[in-house]
């Protein structure tokens, strides 16, 4: 209990020092366009550090949920380039969300399930056995926030190792868009500009496919043995 309290107080306090502080004002595009030609200069004289503190940076935000993970990953292209901003950005963003997953499963899995198990069970019985279909096509949706999706598959059976590389592959397409798009900063007025309604429809078909074309398949496999029967 007093671990379970001890973490909901960092994120209490991490949640309330980022809006005291007015975190947004440092973490948004105008900022970033404005500090474009320090940071480059910085990144030139300390690679590695640069590359440390944005990676842990990334991995808090992800992992607390904290509202700057969108202008981060484009800070990864503005800073790092397309390659390099697409490795840090998807690993940190990855791993902070499983860190996320992992708290909240620690925090409230048990209450959840004991409260409300049997009325879960038929969700964990999809997920057990299409765990990774879903967590890719959620992943792929940019519909749905992620810390929602984090917080949701935490409380069912899913697995952490699937978790982490359904969300891996699931995020690297959206997270390639945006640090493809810090790559060209100066072009980008607001984060409305990166994300049109045609490639949130592509995403949404690529996130949805997976799972239609498995129905589909098991429906063609179960008429197949019907027709044979008779």
């Amino acid at each position: 209990m007093k671990t379970k309290i001890f973490i909901v107080l960092i994120f209490v306090s991490l949640l309330s020092a980022f809006f005291y502080f007015d975190g947004q004002s440092y973490l948004n595009l105008e900022s970033l366009k404005a500090q474009k030609q320090q940071l480059d200069q910085f990144y030139q004289a300390n690679p590695t550090l640069v590359a440390i503190a944005y990676f842990s940076i990334y991995l808090i935000v992800a992992a607390f949920a904290l509202p700057a993970a969108a202008i981060l990953t484009l800070a990864g292209g503005a800073i790092f380039g397309f390659t390099t901003g697409l490795i840090l950005a998807s690993f940190a963003s990855t791993i902070g969300a499983t860190i996320a997953f992992l708290l909240t499963r620690f925090l409230f899995h048990d209450t959840i399930q004991t409260k409300f198990g049997d009325r879960l069970g038929a969700i964990n019985q999809g997920i057990e056995r299409e765990g990774a279909l879903y967590v890719f096509g959620l992943r792929l949706v940019p519909l749905f926030p992620f810390f929602m999706v984090n917080s949701l598959l935490a409380l069912t059976r899913l697995k952490t190792t699937t978790f982490y590389w359904a969300s891996q592959i699931g995020m690297l397409a959206g997270t390639a868009v945006y640090v493809y798009a810090g790559t060209q900063l100066a072009q980008i007025e607001s984060l409305g500009d990166i994300v049109s309604p045609q490639l949130l429809i592509a995403f949404v078909l690529l996130g949805t496919f997976p799972i239609i074309a498995k129905h589909i398949m098991n429906w063609l496999r179960a008429r197949s043995v019907a027709i044979d029967i008779k």
